[in-house]
């Protein structure tokens, strides 16, 4: 082990995970935070539920949003929860090598252009979170172009872009580990900062060719049923998009045992580091608030690296790609929000972030019965 690998620091489910003058290398971050996160508690889940079924509204009349409450108490561990804010979306972009597969009619150099435009705010992802009081940061973790310098850009680059997966694995095993330990570092950095609800956004041209085939692999379905148009393509494009999907599986018969090994077989930059932002969420005992497709494949990984991490995951919305709603479903996340959206971003999270709010309001504000002097008819 080399002597700048911190190891009396250990990383805990709150607060920093290791020291700032001495850094352990990815592995050991990952295995670290793998071993932070904690199942849910149930203690305050109960709890949670307990005082709504006591507050000043006929039992249950808050639907699914009593179901969210009792979700973030689980996941604070206590009741009330804190309310989710402020709340921080996170833009992991990279680039893919399966794009020479002409699986989407956009250039490649679209990533870097549309990472400027987050940066100078005019993006759909800055509208929505300027909206909801929401920050948005840009992490770069394979984008193929060099990104110039800027207050809102995090640089956490792992290589110009993946490999393509049709003809070898999309990243090595270290380089995926970076990747998975560069999205715990960001999400802890945000959770330092002050931040209490972490959301997940990406940007890369033609990731949800990798997306697909992630969850293909962690969930069995065929490349036909999860396989969708993303940015708007024809059903030539589609078919070969299809295809391209089906060989990469079967050039690499992904283990879903062996997560890592998945996300570098067929994965993206940000879906590795995507990953990571959930499992460093997770360890920090915040709400992850999920985006679309490619947040599902990643939750997916860090789903199979830390079983538990998948019960701090909130699923915003479901994208219309038809492989989020096979991966919300093997995640067992049930969206908030169904709008027919699909692009990314972080925007469907940011737009279900104020019933997440909501939510946590209500346990923190509405009396109980006996506190107002209200008398309780059950089921009435």
């Amino acid at each position: 082990m080399s002597p700048d690998v911190e190891t009396e620091v250990p990383l805990t489910a709150r607060g920093r995970p290791w020291s700032a003058r001495r850094v352990p290398d990815a592995a050991q971050i990952i295995a670290q935070t793998v071993a932070a996160v904690r199942p849910v508690s149930a203690d305050a889940r109960a709890a949670a539920q307990d005082r709504l079924d006591r507050m000043t509204k006929p039992r249950g009349a808050l639907g699914r949003v009593e179901d969210l409450a009792v979700a973030l108490a689980g996941i604070a561990g206590e009741c009330p929860p804190p309310l989710p804010e402020p709340a921080a979306v996170a833009v992991f972009a990279g680039d893919h090598g399966v794009h020479v597969q002409g699986v989407t009619p956009w250039p490649q150099e679209v990533t870097a252009q549309m990472v400027a435009n987050f940066l100078a705010g005019g993006a759909v992802v800055n509208a929505f979170a300027r909206q909801v009081g929401a920050s948005v940061t840009v992490v770069d973790v394979g984008v193929r172009t060099p990104l110039d310098a800027h207050p809102d850009l995090r640089d956490r680059r792992v290589a110009a872009g993946t490999a393509d997966m049709t003809t070898g694995p999309a990243m090595t095993r270290d380089e995926a580990r970076r990747a998975v330990a560069a999205g715990i570092a960001v999400a802890h950095e945000l959770v330092d900062e002050g931040h209490r609800c972490v959301v997940t956004g990406d940007m890369g041209i033609a990731n949800t060719t990798p997306a697909a085939a992630l969850i293909c692999a962690f969930t069995g379905a065929d490349p036909a049923v999860v396989t969708g148009r993303g940015t708007g393509i024809d059903d030539e494009t589609l078919a070969r998009k299809t295809d391209v999907v089906r060989r990469a599986l079967a050039l690499h018969a992904p283990d879903p045992a062996d997560p890592l090994g998945v996300v570098a077989a067929v994965g993206g930059f940000e879906h590795a580091a995507l990953a990571g932002f959930v499992l460093g969420g997770a360890a920090a005992g915040v709400p992850v608030l999920l985006d679309g497709v490619n947040a599902g494949a990643a939750a997916l990984v860090a789903g199979g690296l830390a079983p538990a991490s998948v019960g701090y995951c909130l699923a915003g919305h479901v994208s219309a790609e038809p492989g989020h709603a096979r991966a919300l479903a093997s995640l067992g996340a049930t969206p908030l929000l169904d709008l027919g959206m699909r692009l990314g971003e972080g925007t469907g999270a940011l737009l279900a972030l104020p019933v997440v709010a909501g939510a946590a309001r209500a346990l923190q504000d509405v009396a109980t019965f006996d506190a107002a002097g209200v008398v309780d008819k059950t089921g009435g």
